[in-house]
């Protein structure tokens, strides 16, 4: 077995591990997400970010050693994992699970993560309205009630809100 087809495996192993500690994370966020909880929702979003930032370096390794598979095989290409596991049998059962669990997780991971972006991007907005809202209240000199605050009109209309 060539010794970059052994590292390409440690590699995807890698790949794999650290996809799960992203799942581990994104999952933990999602929970603080619900709670409200903003300081574990601050770390976990730290730690997405260390993950997500080693998962980038693990790819670039992992780009670097298939261009030197293929300068070893002088391909005009570059080959795919199935390629790779066809130019070496021994290696081919290992690899092309590495695969499959790799592909398995990376899925999972953008499922999770489209929720929560989805969850984040509906709250934001909100906030966003409320933000407009006072902002535009506080901004514009009106009446005040006998308790100090302002008063608002009845009706906002769309383009107040959002403007």
């Amino acid at each position: 077995m060539s010794r970059q087809v052994f590292e390409l495996e440690t590699l995807l192993q890698q790949l794999i591990d650290e996809h799960q500690k992203l799942l581990v994370h994104v999952d933990k966020h999602q929970g603080a997400m619900r709670a409200f909880d903003l300081k574990t929702m601050d770390d976990c979003a730290r730690l997405q970010e260390a993950a997500r930032n080693r998962i980038i370096s693990m790819e670039t390794k992992r780009r670097a050693l298939i261009v030197a598979i293929a300068r070893a095989h002088r391909m005009s290409q570059m080959p795919t994992l199935p390629d790779i596991a066809a130019m070496y049998p021994p290696s081919a059962a290992k690899l092309l699970k590495l695969r499959e669990d790799l592909k398995a997780i990376v899925q999972t991971v953008q499922k999770r993560t489209h929720i929560a972006g989805r969850l984040a991007s509906a709250v934001a907005g909100h906030l966003n309205t409320v933000v407009r809202l006072l902002a535009g209240a506080v901004e514009k000199a009106g009446l005040y009630t006998k308790q100090g605050v302002p008063q608002v009109s009845n009706r906002i209309g769309v383009m107040e809100a959002v403007g």
